[in-house]
């Protein structure tokens, strides 16, 4: 009679002992799985915001249209570089451009001037190259000139462009060595996005009778 008494107090404290490890099992099995679910939520938004942005930077960027020049008889000293979004490119502040330059011995770097903005300059005809903003343009500075934009969003202080719109950057070069048979090289980056490429070799001779001259 106390054998089977024995026994059974044995299998009680056993089938406790299996409990205490099933309850355990399950706890552990509640927090890994709580675990998983929030770092499977983290890297699923995480990959979402990842794409997002990787589509945006592969997507934009800027194109360049052509490159005018207006020459001194030995160098060029003002640059339109005609520039526009790529297709399928997001918006594009150019306030956040950066414009560069070199003619192999010197490099200029350029940011925005918001003070030279010509909105209207060629809505009634006329060249770029009469714009009021090579008043304003340094060596270090870009300025820029509306040439199309059918929302309006290339204002001073807010310098966006989009899709269809057309600008040039009005780019002071007398710092460059832009003297007959030079070659040039240099990008217009964006914030994000492609830059526009800017590559060209000037003139054999600048001619008296042709000022303004296509480069690109």
């Amino acid at each position: 009679m106390k054998i089977f008494e024995f026994l059974k107090n044995k299998k009680g404290a056993s089938g406790i002992g299996t409990l205490i490890v099933f309850i355990a099992m399950v706890l552990v099995a509640a927090v890994a799985a709580s675990v998983l679910i929030n770092t499977s939520g983290f890297l699923q938004q995480k990959a979402s915001s990842t794409g997002k942005e990787s589509t945006e930077q592969v997507a934009s960027g800027l194109q360049t249209l052509q490159v005018l020049g207006m020459h001194n008889n030995a160098n060029i000293n003002y640059t339109a570089i005609y520039i526009s979004p790529n297709a399928g490119s997001a918006p594009i502040d150019l306030e956040q451009a950066v414009v560069m330059m070199s003619d192999g011995a010197t490099k200029l770097v350029a940011k925005y001037n918001d003070t030279s903005n010509d909105y209207d300059s060629l809505t009634s005809g006329g060249s770029v190259f009469e714009s009021d903003v090579w008043n304003s343009v340094k060596n270090t500075e870009f300025g820029i000139i509306v040439i199309q934009d059918a929302d309006g969003s290339c204002k001073n202080t807010t310098p966006v462009i989009n899709k269809g719109d057309i600008v040039a950057i009005a780019l002071n070069t007398t710092g460059l060595s832009m003297d007959p048979r030079s070659e040039i090289t240099g990008t217009i980056t964006p914030e994000f996005g492609a830059p526009a490429i800017i590559s060209f070799t000037t003139p054999a001779t600048y001619l008296d009778d042709s000022r303004i001259i296509q480069l690109q």
